[in-house]
């Protein structure tokens, strides 16, 4: 069903259908609740494969209506917004969908597992005139503009490169939750549930806005290194070089099987001190030659807010899908990278996890590996990790991986990808 040739005309509270309310989405029906407690919005339904029980709902005001289908739901409540934080495959479909009723957006990272999805949610949102925001938080956050005009002003002299490091830990629980999880497809559809595309998307998102490389036009190359620890088909170990348009670089080290599980950051390096930001808790550290360490703890702002905000009129999107599109490029080339390499038995120990009975792995030295990386701007191999270099002749070295795939950015028309045609797989 389509309402006419636009959206609705915004009105307050917005009605809107959350897609996704368990898992992530919870944060996502917390953060709706709290919203709707200050009159901004109005839960009218939930889309989920099973109803929410009243538990689940409860400090909701009023009964949305719930309904696994997405479509359905949005036309029977006449929602103004939707959120989306359902599996990355459904995405593009939901997303679809919702522009053609003229329903604004708020999707989860990352927007699609492919540049041709991503490309099919651009050109139907255009279409539709409807707002999207990407659910990038940390792009919210008042220490992003804070730390480019602090480069713009040359606080650490000239700009040299900027570095990310994420090193978590997620137990093998964390793949057995769904079955696209660290999933690189799934009955022939795109999924690309690796470390840097789905749980610290966030770093490499982060990276790119620091740098002022945000469109799909800012990226030129993207050099590859994926690796696995666990028994799953995609990365969790990974790290990816970007070159930018302006020929600035980019280098983003993360893992999940990190030994000292830690707060993720990126460095701005200059060549006269160097900006750090541990992005989730919003906090900035100055360092430079001549001065005593300067740390600013910044604020942030809500992107659903944000959106409800600028449908009035009073303030600009700050994570439409255009600003994903370096991103987006960085996702293209890791789900055309060859599969993730193994690592050999000797990289790493199981230990165990979160839950009772579950273990996890564990990657000897990663966590400092990560930290390295951030500083120098190196992949794994560069920083001679054994695992990481490239195969050699068995009596000089233990056999490992490759040499990095490298390979120029992908092109940003829908014939890099593949189209998915199967159906999306369940959450």
């Amino acid at each position: 069903m389509n309402r006419g040739p636009g959206p609705a005309a915004p009105r307050t509270p917005l009605p809107l259908v959350l897609a996704g309310a368990r898992g992530h989405g919870r944060w996502h029906l917390e953060n709706i609740r709290r919203l709707q407690q200050v009159g901004l919005v109005r839960l009218v339904g939930i889309c989920e494969l099973d109803p929410l029980t009243g538990a689940e709902l409860d400090g909701v005001p009023g009964e949305p209506a719930q309904s696994p289908d997405f479509a359905g739901l949005l036309d029977a409540t006449s929602a103004a917004v939707a959120v989306i934080c359902t599996p990355i495959p459904t995405h593009a479909d939901l997303a679809v969908a919702a522009a053609a009723r003229g329903v604004h957006l708020l999707l989860e990272k990352p927007p699609a597992p492919s540049y041709a999805d991503f490309r099919r949610i651009t050109d139907a949102v255009a279409a539709a005139g409807v707002a999207c925001q990407v659910g990038f938080q940390s792009l919210g956050s008042h220490a992003v503009p804070a730390i480019r005009a602090l480069v713009a002003d040359g606080v650490i002299g000239e700009p040299v490169g900027v570095g990310a490091a994420g090193a978590w830990a997620r137990d093998e629980a964390y793949y057995r939750r769904a079955p696209w999880a660290g999933r690189r497809r799934l009955g022939g559809v795109d999924v690309v549930d690796g470390v840097l595309t789905n749980p610290l998307a966030h770093a490499v998102a982060t990276a790119l806005a620091v740098d002022g490389s945000l469109g799909a036009e800012d990226v030129t190359r993207v050099d590859t290194e994926l690796f696995r620890a666990n028994a799953i088909e995609s990365d969790d170990t990974s790290f990816v070089g970007i070159t930018t348009a302006r020929g600035g670089r980019i280098g983003v080290a993360a893992t999940l099987c990190a030994e000292r599980p830690d707060e993720p950051y990126v460095i701005v390096h200059g060549t006269k001190g160097r900006i750090t930001f541990w992005y989730k808790q919003d906090r900035v550290l100055v360092q430079r030659a001549g001065h005593g360490p300067d740390e600013v703890l910044h604020g942030r702002t809500d992107l659903l807010e944000n959106l409800v905000e600028h449908l009035a009129g009073r303030a600009e999107l700050l994570v439409p899908p255009a600003s994903t599109g370096a991103f987006m490029k960085v996702v293209e080339s890791i789900r055309l990278a060859p599969d993730p390499h193994p690592l050999p038995v000797e990289a790493w120990r199981s230990v165990p996890g979160e839950h009772e009975g579950v273990r996890r792995r564990v990657v000897h030295g990663i966590d400092e590996l990560v930290a390295a990386s951030a500083d120098t701007l190196c992949g794994y191999a560069e920083l001679g990790t054994f695992w990481a270099l490239p195969e050699q002749p068995p009596a000089s070295r233990p056999a490992a991986r490759p040499a990095p795939h490298t390979q120029a950015a992908p092109t940003a028309g829908p014939s890099a990808s593949r189209t998915p045609t199967a159906e999306t797989p369940p959450r």
